[in-house]
């Protein structure tokens, strides 16, 4: 049986020698063995330490009486007033969800076809277009919003929930186009040829082969589009108009002239919807991943 020098050479590399009687029971002992310190665990710690520690602040201080940072009573009455007495908030927040859905949705289609054609044609220009549709990914907040601001500007679009959702659509672009470009490099492209062979068309072979084999990237994409529209205040500062304020607007404009506990508990209402959300598909995503 003939061996190429690099084969033998990981053939040794990995071959295993049996274990001596004392070097198995050394191994034992030397996993029984409790370490009373371990520098990764204590990252770890610290490190969830000082993601959460914030959040269970928010949490704890939201069911305070008083305005103040020392806890005096536990109480409702934030949420009553949250529930019962912030048409404004919920408006805003309205505002987010429609333009985070309506922004995110076109994003994903347009992604998705545009990693569809820039992985599977080729055609003049496509590095060009492959690389230009990164920029918003690594450019700055700051520039993507001042400069779609001088756009609306010079076409004269007023300021309003349209050019918000246009602004959020091409920020969300680029990520939608990475996650199912990823995708579609672990496609096998032979199943196409075996639709072809047994008479689909190219729509057919689009909607039944094509499309459920890349839907976990385009579900992905789509959720990562939703929370980043949802966040976004940077973009959102320099597009938005009259009448036009979402939520990460108007929780500045509130923190600007002191930090209210209404606040803490929309943010515990925010947190535990989005727990409740992510352990509903968990196990429909878990299908999703599975059947493809």
């Amino acid at each position: 049986m003939n061996k190429t020098p690099y084969r033998w050479l990981l053939n040794r590399l990995h071959k295993k020698t049996p274990l001596s009687e004392p070097a198995k029971h050394a191994k034992r002992a030397f996993q029984k063995k409790k370490h009373h310190f371990s520098l990764s665990v204590t990252v770890l710690a610290i490190t969830i330490l000082f993601l959460f520690l914030p959040l269970f602040y928010i949490v704890f201080f939201s069911f305070n009486e008083g305005k103040g940072s020392e806890f005096t009573e536990f109480s409702l009455v934030w949420y009553k007033k949250l529930f019962c007495d912030s048409d404004d908030l919920w408006e805003a927040f309205l505002n987010s969800i429609i333009v985070a859905l309506l922004s995110s949705a076109v994003a994903t289609v347009l992604g998705t076809l545009a990693a569809i054609g820039i992985n599977w044609y080729k055609f003049k220009g496509r590095m060009y277009i492959q690389t230009i549709s990164f920029l918003p990914m690594v450019l700055p907040e700051v520039i993507v919003g001042v400069s779609t601001l001088i756009f609306f500007s010079g076409v004269h679009v007023p300021l309003g929930l349209f050019t918000i959702f246009a602004a959020h659509t091409t920020f969300c672009l680029p990520f939608v186009f990475l996650l199912v470009s990823a995708r579609i490099e672990e496609f096998d492209f032979s199943i196409i040829e075996a639709a072809h062979d047994l008479g689909a068309t190219d729509r057919q072979t689009m909607l039944k082969v094509i499309i459920p084999a890349i839907l976990p990237g385009v579900l992905s994409g789509f959720m990562m589009s939703v929370t980043m529209s949802l966040e976004d205040f940077v973009i959102t500062f320099f597009v938005s108009g009259p009448g036009s304020t979402t939520l990460p607007l108007y929780v500045y404009s509130m923190i600007r002239f002191g930090v209210s506990p209404v606040i803490n508990a929309l943010s515990f209402v925010v947190i535990l919807a989005t727990v409740l959300i992510t352990f509903s598909l968990r196990r429909f995503l878990k299908v999703i991943a599975a059947s493809n």
